[in-house]
Protein backbone atom coordinates (compact mmCIF):
# COMPACT_ATOMS: atom_id res chain seq x y z
CA UNK A 1 0.00 0.00 0.00
CA UNK A 2 1.32 3.48 -0.91
CA UNK A 3 2.42 5.54 2.06
CA UNK A 4 1.06 9.05 2.53
CA UNK A 5 2.43 11.63 4.95
CA UNK A 6 -0.26 13.75 6.57
CA UNK A 7 1.02 17.12 7.74
CA UNK A 8 -1.16 18.60 10.44
CA UNK A 9 -4.87 17.99 11.14
CA UNK A 10 -7.27 17.75 8.21
CA UNK A 11 -11.02 17.45 7.74
CA UNK A 12 -12.12 14.21 9.49
CA UNK A 13 -13.91 12.92 6.38
CA UNK A 14 -10.75 13.47 4.31
CA UNK A 15 -8.66 11.68 6.92
CA UNK A 16 -11.07 8.73 6.85
CA UNK A 17 -10.99 8.52 3.05
CA UNK A 18 -7.20 8.62 3.04
CA UNK A 19 -6.87 5.89 5.66
CA UNK A 20 -9.31 3.62 3.85
CA UNK A 21 -7.10 3.57 0.77
CA UNK A 22 -3.54 4.33 1.90
CA UNK A 23 -1.05 3.78 4.67
CA UNK A 24 -1.21 7.23 6.25
CA UNK A 25 1.27 8.51 8.82
CA UNK A 26 0.54 11.74 10.71
CA UNK A 27 3.77 13.69 11.02
CA UNK A 28 2.76 15.04 14.43
CA UNK A 29 2.59 11.48 15.80
CA UNK A 30 6.08 10.30 14.88
CA UNK A 31 9.22 10.85 16.97
CA UNK A 32 12.13 13.05 15.97
CA UNK A 33 14.34 11.28 13.50
CA UNK A 34 11.51 9.14 12.10
CA UNK A 35 11.85 10.62 8.62
CA UNK A 36 15.60 10.04 8.64
CA UNK A 37 14.84 6.30 8.63
CA UNK A 38 11.46 6.21 6.84
CA UNK A 39 11.31 9.37 4.71
CA UNK A 40 11.99 7.50 1.49
CA UNK A 41 8.83 5.42 1.97
CA UNK A 42 6.44 8.30 1.26
CA UNK A 43 5.19 8.98 -2.26
CA UNK A 44 2.63 11.63 -1.28
CA UNK A 45 2.12 14.38 1.26
CA UNK A 46 -1.21 15.98 2.15
CA UNK A 47 -1.32 19.24 4.10
CA UNK A 48 -3.67 22.10 4.83
CA UNK A 49 -2.84 25.31 3.02
CA UNK A 50 -2.05 26.93 6.37
CA UNK A 51 0.90 24.56 6.93
CA UNK A 52 2.07 23.42 3.51
CA UNK A 53 5.30 21.63 2.67
CA UNK A 54 8.55 23.57 2.71
CA UNK A 55 11.86 22.75 1.03
CA UNK A 56 13.38 21.31 4.21
CA UNK A 57 10.59 18.77 4.57
CA UNK A 58 10.75 17.87 0.87
CA UNK A 59 14.47 17.18 1.29
CA UNK A 60 13.60 14.57 3.93
CA UNK A 61 11.20 12.82 1.52
CA UNK A 62 13.39 11.66 -1.40
CA UNK A 63 10.62 9.55 -3.03
CA UNK A 64 7.96 12.25 -2.82
CA UNK A 65 5.98 12.54 -6.06
CA UNK A 66 2.94 14.64 -5.14
CA UNK A 67 1.83 17.28 -2.63
CA UNK A 68 -1.90 17.84 -2.14
CA UNK A 69 -2.89 21.10 -0.47
CA UNK A 70 -6.26 21.17 1.29
CA UNK A 71 -7.21 24.75 0.38
CA UNK A 72 -7.02 27.11 -2.54
CA UNK A 73 -3.91 28.87 -1.25
CA UNK A 74 -0.55 27.15 -1.53
CA UNK A 75 1.94 29.89 -0.65
CA UNK A 76 3.08 27.83 2.37
CA UNK A 77 4.30 25.11 0.00
CA UNK A 78 7.61 25.77 -1.73
CA UNK A 79 6.40 25.40 -5.30
CA UNK A 80 9.82 26.22 -6.76
CA UNK A 81 11.43 23.44 -4.76
CA UNK A 82 8.70 21.06 -5.91
CA UNK A 83 9.22 22.10 -9.51
CA UNK A 84 12.95 21.47 -9.24
CA UNK A 85 12.26 17.97 -7.93
CA UNK A 86 9.48 17.19 -10.43
CA UNK A 87 6.94 16.91 -7.61
CA UNK A 88 3.33 17.55 -8.63
CA UNK A 89 1.32 20.01 -6.49
CA UNK A 90 -2.46 20.27 -6.24
CA UNK A 91 -4.84 22.65 -4.49
CA UNK A 92 -8.64 22.85 -4.16
CA UNK A 93 -9.84 25.87 -6.17
CA UNK A 94 -13.39 26.87 -7.16
CA UNK A 95 -15.26 24.78 -4.60
CA UNK A 96 -14.82 27.50 -1.96
CA UNK A 97 -15.50 30.54 -4.15
CA UNK A 98 -19.10 31.00 -3.04
CA UNK A 99 -18.49 30.85 0.68
CA UNK A 100 -15.45 33.12 0.60
CA UNK A 101 -17.35 35.62 -1.57
CA UNK A 102 -20.29 35.46 0.85
CA UNK A 103 -17.88 36.18 3.71
CA UNK A 104 -16.44 39.20 1.90
CA UNK A 105 -19.87 40.71 1.27
CA UNK A 106 -21.01 39.87 4.79
CA UNK A 107 -17.92 41.54 6.23
CA UNK A 108 -18.45 44.60 4.08
CA UNK A 109 -22.06 45.00 5.22
CA UNK A 110 -21.14 44.29 8.84
CA UNK A 111 -18.36 46.85 9.08
CA UNK A 112 -20.16 49.62 7.18
CA UNK A 113 -23.53 49.14 8.91
CA UNK A 114 -21.77 48.28 12.20
CA UNK A 115 -23.91 45.22 12.90
CA UNK A 116 -21.39 43.49 15.19
CA UNK A 117 -20.85 46.72 17.09
CA UNK A 118 -24.63 47.17 17.39
CA UNK A 119 -24.95 43.62 18.73
CA UNK A 120 -22.41 44.42 21.45
CA UNK A 121 -24.27 47.68 22.13
CA UNK A 122 -27.49 45.77 22.84
CA UNK A 123 -25.78 43.07 24.92
CA UNK A 124 -24.09 45.70 27.12
CA UNK A 125 -27.47 47.25 27.87
CA UNK A 126 -26.49 50.52 26.22
CA UNK A 127 -29.72 50.72 24.19
CA UNK A 128 -31.62 51.60 27.37
CA UNK A 129 -29.50 54.75 27.63
CA UNK A 130 -29.94 56.01 24.07
CA UNK A 131 -29.95 55.09 20.37
CA UNK A 132 -27.08 53.46 18.53
CA UNK A 133 -25.02 55.91 16.40
CA UNK A 134 -25.74 56.15 12.69
CA UNK A 135 -23.72 53.96 10.35
CA UNK A 136 -22.83 54.07 6.63
CA UNK A 137 -24.98 52.89 3.72
CA UNK A 138 -23.60 50.10 1.54
CA UNK A 139 -25.85 50.33 -1.54
CA UNK A 140 -24.73 52.75 -4.20
CA UNK A 141 -21.14 53.02 -2.99
CA UNK A 142 -17.92 52.55 -4.95
CA UNK A 143 -16.26 49.22 -4.19
CA UNK A 144 -12.76 48.31 -5.33
CA UNK A 145 -11.70 44.67 -5.62
CA UNK A 146 -8.00 43.98 -5.36
CA UNK A 147 -7.57 40.75 -7.33
CA UNK A 148 -10.30 39.89 -9.82
CA UNK A 149 -9.74 36.15 -9.98
CA UNK A 150 -12.40 33.51 -9.42
CA UNK A 151 -13.24 34.72 -5.91
CA UNK A 152 -12.98 38.39 -6.86
CA UNK A 153 -15.46 37.90 -9.70
CA UNK A 154 -17.83 36.01 -7.39
CA UNK A 155 -17.69 38.96 -4.98
CA UNK A 156 -18.39 41.40 -7.80
CA UNK A 157 -21.43 39.44 -8.98
CA UNK A 158 -22.92 39.57 -5.51
CA UNK A 159 -22.26 43.27 -5.12
CA UNK A 160 -24.04 44.08 -8.36
CA UNK A 161 -27.25 43.41 -6.46
CA UNK A 162 -26.43 46.33 -4.19
CA UNK A 163 -26.21 48.77 -7.11
CA UNK A 164 -22.60 49.55 -6.27
CA UNK A 165 -20.05 50.80 -8.79
CA UNK A 166 -17.20 48.30 -9.10
CA UNK A 167 -13.60 48.69 -10.23
CA UNK A 168 -10.61 46.43 -9.75
CA UNK A 169 -6.85 46.11 -9.88
CA UNK A 170 -5.12 42.93 -11.03
CA UNK A 171 -1.66 42.43 -12.53
CA UNK A 172 -3.26 42.09 -15.95
CA UNK A 173 -6.57 43.12 -17.44
CA UNK A 174 -9.44 40.65 -16.96
CA UNK A 175 -11.31 40.12 -20.20
CA UNK A 176 -15.07 39.88 -20.40
CA UNK A 177 -15.97 41.91 -17.32
CA UNK A 178 -17.76 45.28 -17.26
CA UNK A 179 -15.63 46.75 -14.49
CA UNK A 180 -12.98 49.43 -14.87
CA UNK A 181 -9.38 48.44 -14.19
CA UNK A 182 -7.25 50.80 -12.11
CA UNK A 183 -3.52 50.83 -12.85
CA UNK A 184 -2.34 50.55 -9.24
CA UNK A 185 -3.70 49.55 -5.84
CA UNK A 186 -3.23 53.16 -4.71
CA UNK A 187 -5.42 54.49 -7.53
CA UNK A 188 -8.07 51.88 -6.79
CA UNK A 189 -8.05 52.79 -3.09
CA UNK A 190 -8.29 56.51 -3.85
CA UNK A 191 -11.30 55.88 -6.11
CA UNK A 192 -13.38 53.61 -3.87
CA UNK A 193 -15.37 53.86 -0.65
CA UNK A 194 -14.47 50.28 0.30
CA UNK A 195 -11.56 48.10 -0.78
CA UNK A 196 -11.95 44.31 -0.77
CA UNK A 197 -8.73 42.30 -0.84
CA UNK A 198 -9.21 39.07 -2.82
CA UNK A 199 -5.79 38.50 -4.35
CA UNK A 200 -3.66 35.43 -3.74
CA UNK A 201 -1.02 35.31 -1.03
CA UNK A 202 2.68 34.65 -1.37
CA UNK A 203 5.84 36.64 -1.90
CA UNK A 204 4.49 38.46 -4.96
CA UNK A 205 1.67 40.14 -3.01
CA UNK A 206 3.30 40.56 0.39
CA UNK A 207 2.49 44.03 1.74
CA UNK A 208 0.55 44.95 -1.40
CA UNK A 209 -1.92 46.89 0.74
CA UNK A 210 0.70 49.29 2.02
CA UNK A 211 0.59 52.40 4.16
CA UNK A 212 0.28 54.39 0.93
CA UNK A 213 -2.77 52.35 -0.14
CA UNK A 214 -4.40 52.86 3.25
CA UNK A 215 -3.63 56.58 3.07
CA UNK A 216 -5.30 56.69 -0.34
CA UNK A 217 -8.34 54.86 1.04
CA UNK A 218 -8.73 57.68 3.50
CA UNK A 219 -10.69 58.41 6.71
CA UNK A 220 -14.05 57.54 5.16
CA UNK A 221 -12.84 54.31 3.51
CA UNK A 222 -13.27 50.70 4.60
CA UNK A 223 -11.03 47.67 4.09
CA UNK A 224 -12.19 44.05 3.83
CA UNK A 225 -9.59 41.26 3.70
CA UNK A 226 -10.58 37.66 2.95
CA UNK A 227 -7.29 36.92 1.14
CA UNK A 228 -4.18 36.36 3.27
CA UNK A 229 -2.87 38.40 6.17
CA UNK A 230 0.46 38.79 4.40
CA UNK A 231 -1.13 40.89 1.64
CA UNK A 232 -1.75 43.76 4.08
CA UNK A 233 0.97 45.67 5.91
CA UNK A 234 -0.50 44.82 9.31
CA UNK A 235 1.38 47.41 11.42
CA UNK A 236 0.33 50.09 8.92
CA UNK A 237 -3.26 48.86 9.11
CA UNK A 238 -3.25 48.94 12.92
CA UNK A 239 -1.87 52.49 12.84
CA UNK A 240 -4.48 53.58 10.29
CA UNK A 241 -7.35 52.12 12.31
CA UNK A 242 -6.23 53.35 15.72
CA UNK A 243 -5.42 56.77 14.27
CA UNK A 244 -8.75 57.10 12.46
CA UNK A 245 -7.04 57.33 9.07
CA UNK A 246 -9.49 54.76 7.66
CA UNK A 247 -13.07 54.31 8.83
CA UNK A 248 -12.99 50.59 9.57
CA UNK A 249 -12.03 47.09 8.51
CA UNK A 250 -13.49 43.59 8.32
CA UNK A 251 -10.68 41.05 8.64
CA UNK A 252 -10.87 37.29 8.23
CA UNK A 253 -7.11 36.82 7.97
CA UNK A 254 -4.07 38.08 9.85
CA UNK A 255 -0.31 38.12 9.48
CA UNK A 256 0.44 35.77 12.40
CA UNK A 257 -2.64 33.62 12.92
CA UNK A 258 -4.11 32.91 15.38
CA UNK A 259 -2.53 35.98 16.98
CA UNK A 260 -4.48 39.19 16.36
CA UNK A 261 -2.96 42.61 17.13
CA UNK A 262 -4.14 43.57 20.62
CA UNK A 263 -4.88 47.12 19.49
CA UNK A 264 -7.72 45.85 17.29
CA UNK A 265 -9.55 43.90 19.97
CA UNK A 266 -11.24 46.92 21.53
CA UNK A 267 -12.10 48.79 18.31
CA UNK A 268 -15.79 48.85 17.40
CA UNK A 269 -14.76 49.92 13.90
CA UNK A 270 -13.22 46.51 13.20
CA UNK A 271 -14.93 43.17 12.52
CA UNK A 272 -12.62 40.29 13.48
CA UNK A 273 -13.19 36.79 12.13
CA UNK A 274 -11.06 33.65 12.81
CA UNK A 275 -10.22 32.77 9.17
CA UNK A 276 -13.65 31.28 8.44
CA UNK A 277 -14.09 32.37 4.82
CA UNK A 278 -14.66 28.81 3.60
CA UNK A 279 -15.78 27.35 6.92
CA UNK A 280 -19.12 25.76 6.10
CA UNK A 281 -19.98 22.09 6.21
CA UNK A 282 -20.81 22.07 2.51
CA UNK A 283 -17.66 23.80 1.30
CA UNK A 284 -15.21 21.99 3.55
CA UNK A 285 -16.67 18.64 2.48
CA UNK A 286 -16.30 19.67 -1.18
CA UNK A 287 -12.70 20.72 -0.51
CA UNK A 288 -11.99 17.40 1.19
CA UNK A 289 -13.55 15.45 -1.67
CA UNK A 290 -11.48 17.34 -4.23
CA UNK A 291 -8.27 16.89 -2.23
CA UNK A 292 -8.88 13.15 -2.01
CA UNK A 293 -9.75 12.88 -5.72
CA UNK A 294 -6.48 14.66 -6.53
CA UNK A 295 -4.55 12.22 -4.35
CA UNK A 296 -6.26 9.12 -5.71
CA UNK A 297 -6.08 10.28 -9.33
CA UNK A 298 -2.35 10.85 -9.02
CA UNK A 299 -1.70 7.57 -7.26
CA UNK A 300 -3.66 5.61 -9.88
CA UNK A 301 -3.04 7.59 -13.07
CA UNK A 302 -0.13 9.94 -12.35
CA UNK A 303 -2.16 13.07 -13.04
CA UNK A 304 -3.95 15.71 -10.95
CA UNK A 305 -7.46 17.09 -11.34
CA UNK A 306 -6.51 20.60 -10.15
CA UNK A 307 -2.75 21.13 -10.40
CA UNK A 308 -1.41 24.51 -9.39
CA UNK A 309 -0.63 26.64 -12.45
CA UNK A 310 3.08 27.12 -11.74
CA UNK A 311 3.94 23.45 -12.33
Amino acid sequence: MDRVLQIGPLLPSLERDMREHYDVVLLDDVPDGYLDEHGAEFAAAVASSRIGVDRALMDRLPSLRVIVNFGVGYETTDVEAAKERGIAVANTPDVLNDCVADTAVGGLIDVMRRFSAADRFVRRGDWTRGPFPLATKVSGKRVGILGLGRIGRAIARRLEGFDVEIAYHSRSRVEGVPYARMETPEKLAAWCDALIVATSGGAGTRGLVSAAVLEALGPDGYLVNISRGSVVDEPALVAALTGGRIAGAALDVFAHEPDVPAELLTLDSVVLLPHIGSATHETRRAMGDLAFRNLRNFMEKGTLITPVPEI
